[in-house]
Formats: C-alpha cells, sequence, structure tokens
C-alpha cells in the first residue's frame, strides 16, 4: 500500500470515530428528546443511524485495500541487468523487461547511475519469412542478382547496392543523404540494410511494413532509380534474357516476371543478410570476455539512461518484429541546442518542415559503421548522436522545469546532463553491435566485387535452412 493510501486509510478511520461520536450525541441530546424516546428506544435509533456510518466505513475499507493491490509491482525480480541468449522470436512480454528511470523531486539530483533492469538477447541467426514469399537458394540468388543490376534504374547506373555499400560502409553508402539517377540527391540519410529482415516497418518515416514493400519503393521513385512505372521495371528485367532461368527456378517453369515477383526475390536475399557475429552477441551467449570494460560500462550505462525504452530487443529498435507497440518515436521530442546546430527540423517532412516527425527507431546494428547519422545525415560524429539522444529524447539535459498541462503542476527536475567519460562508454557500447567480419571488411576497403560467388553460396545454405553465420558467409 503506497503512502496515499494509507493517509486516506488513517483520515477515513478518524473522520468515521467522529461521525459515530457525533451521531450518539445528536440521538442523546436532539432527536431522542425530540421523538420522545427513552430507554431502549433511544439507543435503537442511534443505532440504525450509526449502522449508516458503519457501511461507509466498510466501502472506505475494501476501496483502500483495493488501491493497496493496485499499487503492488507485478515484477519482484531483482533489481539487476540480466543476459539471456534468445534466437526464436519471443513477445515484447517475454523479452523486455526494464524499470522506469529514477523519479525526480524537487531538491533531490538523480544521477545516471541507478540500476536498471532489462534483459539482453542475442540476434537469431535466421530471420523469418511470410509465408507468402518462403525464402529458397534459387529465389535468394535471383535476388542478389536483382539487387546488384543497375538496369533496373531509369538510366542504368544505380542499383540497390549503390546506396547499400554491404561490405564498406555497414550497408549504407556514407553520404549525407542518398544519391540518385542524374547525379540527384535526395533529403533522407540512407539506412543499412543489414538486419533489415528484423523490423516491422522501413523507411524513416515507417511507409512499409514489410522487405517486400519496401523494395519497390526505391525503383520507383523519381530521384532514387527513376523507373517511371512497373511495366518499365519488368521490361529491363525481361531484356535479358538469362533471367528467365532464374526466375523459372525461384518460382516455377514459366511463371511469370513482375513487379511483386522481383520485390519477393530481393526481399528473399535481403533476409539472408544476418549480423549476428558481433562482440555483444558472444557476450550476451556467454563470453565474458568478449566487451572490453569499458563496453561493458557503457552497456549499463545504456540501459540506465533509458536508451532501451526506444532501442530494445535483440535488433535494438522498438520497430522490430520483436517489439510491436510503439515503432516511432517523434524526434526531437524536446527543445535543445542540438535541434539548430544540425538543422533537425529542417527536413522532417516535405509537406510541413519545421516540424517535429515521428520516426521508426533505427536498429543500432553496426550503427558505428552506418554514419554520417540520423534522417538528414546531419551528424558526422558517433559520440554527438549519444548526446543529442540523450538530451532531447530522455531529457538528460541537466536543470529545468517540467510542467504538466494535465494535471497543472510544475516539477523541478535534475537529470545531469552525461559525463563525457559516459557519452565514451556508451559509444564503446555501441561499436561492440559491429559485425566483426564487416568491420574487418571495412577496414580493408571491402571485396573487389560485391556479387562474389562465395557470397551467393553461402546465403544459399540459410535459405535452405542452414544456419550459416556472417563470419563464414561473406569472403
Amino acid at each position: 500500500m503506497d503512502f496515499d493510501t494509507q493517509n486516506l486509510l488513517s483520515l477515513g478511520i478518524a473522520a468515521v470515530a467522529l461521525a459515530l461520536i457525533v451521531v450518539v450525541g445528536m440521538v442523546r441530546r436532539e432527536l431522542a428528546p425530540a421523538a420522545r424516546l427513552h430507554g431502549r428506544r433511544r439507543w435503537l435509533l442511534a443505532a440504525a443511524l450509526g449502522a449508516g456510518v458503519l457501511t461507509f466505513s466498510a466501502k472506505l475499507l475494501v476501496v483502500a485495500g483495493l488501491s493497496g493491490i493496485a499499487a503492488q509491482p507485478g515484477d519482484q525480480r531483482a533489481n539487476a541487468t540480466a543476459v539471456a541468449g534468445g534466437t526464436p522470436l519471443a513477445t515484447a512480454s517475454d523479452t523486455h523487461v526494464w524499470t522506469a528511470l529514477p523519479y525526480s523531486r524537487a531538491g533531490v539530483p538523480t544521477s545516471p547511475g541507478a540500476a536498471t533492469t532489462y534483459v539482453w538477447q542475442a540476434l537469431p541467426t535466421q530471420a523469418p519469412a511470410p509465408a507468402s514469399n518462403p525464402m529458397t537458394a534459387a529465389k535468394v540468388r535471383l535476388g542478389e542478382r536483382l539487387f546488384n543490376d543497375p538496369s533496373l534504374s531509369h538510366d542504368r547506373s544505380v542499383s540497390c547496392a549503390t546506396c547499400h555499400d554491404l561490405f564498406k560502409q555497414g550497408g549504407a553508402d556514407g553520404l549525407v543523404t542518398a544519391r540518385g539517377i542524374h547525379g540527384q540527391t535526395g533529403t533522407r540519410n540512407t539506412p543499412t540494410v543489414w538486419n533489415a529482415a528484423f523490423q516491422n516497418l522501413l523507411f524513416w518515416d515507417g511507409r512499409a511494413n514489410s522487405l517486400e514493400q519496401q523494395a519497390v519503393g526505391p525503383l520507383l521513385n523519381p530521384i532514387e532509380m527513376g523507373m517511371p512505372s512497373a511495366a518499365a521495371v519488368v521490361e529491363r528485367v525481361e531484356q535479358q534474357a538469362s533471367y528467365r532461368n532464374a526466375f523459372d527456378e525461384a518460382f516455377g517453369a514459366g511463371s511469370e516476371i513482375t513487379l511483386e515477383r522481383i520485390a519477393a526475390a530481393i526481399a528473399s536475399y535481403e533476409r539472408s543478410l544476418i549480423t549476428p557475429d558481433t562482440p555483444y552477441d558472444r557476450f550476451v551467449a556467454g563470453d565474458t570476455r568478449a566487451l572490453s570494460e569499458q563496453q561493458r560500462r557503457g552497456m549499463a550505462m545504456f540501459a540506465t539512461l533509458g536508451c532501451v525504452s526506444c532501442h530494445s530487443g535483440p535488433n535494438f529498435s522498438a520497430a522490430s518484429l520483436f517489439d510491436t507497440q510503439a515503432p516511432r518515436r517523434l524526434f526531437p521530442a524536446s527543445p535543445t541546442p542540438w535541434e539548430q546546430r544540425y538543422a533537425l527540423l529542417e527536413q522532417s517532412a516535405a509537406d510541413a518542415p519545421g516540424v517535429r516527425m515521428a520516426w521508426r527507431v533505427p536498429s543500432l546494428r553496426n550503427v558505428a559503421l552506418t554514419g554520417p547519422w540520423l534522417h538528414n545525415g546531419a551528424v558526422s560524429e558517433l559520440a554527438d548522436v549519444v548526446r543529442i539522444m540523450a538530451a532531447s529524447q530522455l531529457g538528460w539535459s541537466g536543470h529545468y522545469l517540467l510542467w504538466s498541462a494535465r494535471s497543472r503542476t510544475v516539477q523541478e527536475i535534475d537529470r545531469p546532463v552525461p559525463s563525457e567519460q559516459q557519452v565514451q562508454d556508451i559509444v564503446a557500447f555501441l561499436h561492440a553491435l559491429s559485425s566483426d567480419r564487416l568491420v574487418a571488411l571495412t577496414n580493408a576497403g571491402g571485396p573487389a566485387d560485391t556479387r562474389d560467388t562465395a557470397s551467393v553460396s553461402s546465403v544459399h545454405d540459410v535459405a535452405d535452412g542452414r544456419r550459416t553465420a556472417i563470419g563464414r558467409a561473406i569472403p
């Protein structure tokens, strides 16, 4: 039973006692003489009136008891960071357990050092495929070819791989915003395709809810690949005779080449792009030496600051298949100096520039490889991204007043800005989310050809049900 409930119960008992005294006094001095009641009849009248007071007190006890039950916490687990290896997909209630950030009262500073309960999970080594588009080796093989084919763009200069460089930029392009046909540039930073198979919303604004739907977008976008219609895309594919056999193998002999099947093949290939080979995943699996001391501190701080409220689950995103409750977040949620410095509102939406927009929560896997960052690609330092998110999304921006229009109350909040050491610790932890092989390939400049046949054969193993880690999947 909480503090308010105890106060209510104490006041209620005092009020009942006072009411009984008043009732007895009224009966004795006023009501009984007026009604000419004596002896036994006088006490019967007092008992009748007192019964009403006692009935009220009984109701008060019931209400107080129910309030106390509702106030009891539902999770009595120890307040410590837990680690769990997660291979199958699980529900949010099974995998995402965290407590609220410390509550600040006036004059009581809160430091980002309080314990927070959170269940960490490793990334599954296979992504689920919809029943309408099961993965097969032939379909993945076809999808990889389509992914790397620049002839699917209007001027034959841009492929999916142009913006999504799998082996040099962590599945992005290293540019501030995406570049399409005729040298045109868009307004959004290129997201990675690695582990996109675990997301339930795609694109920065979350307008696609499947890889199949997402794969169509760039093909018909006038800036990106610029094809004028679905028929034009199909025609480009049909112009290459070798695609005929590939579609027969993937979808059955004599199957029609359609935009839907082109997208299905690309989506199947993208579902093979999984990176469970990270220091973080090895740590969660039981290798306590996989993370450095600094990375472990950053891991704890990542949870304590509240980063896990958005970047949760095995794919570090609330927009993943593991957690579908709130896949978008308003960003920036609160005004900060960072907003002006990085023009975070200027390109939020073409039809409403300058507004605070709800963006899909991106995955943080391989995030250290995909800079520059944020929807407009304006931030070139990962440490600044940490500072921006801590201040604008989580309120760790110092001493300020918090107004609640609903309750019409003002609270004095003291949430210290994370120290430089704490920021660097979190950055070190984010590096632990990078694939070992992608880091090696990025440092080496990537393979000479992203369509290397060794890569093709490895994704076939994934499609055939043999779980092949990316450490062996890429040459």
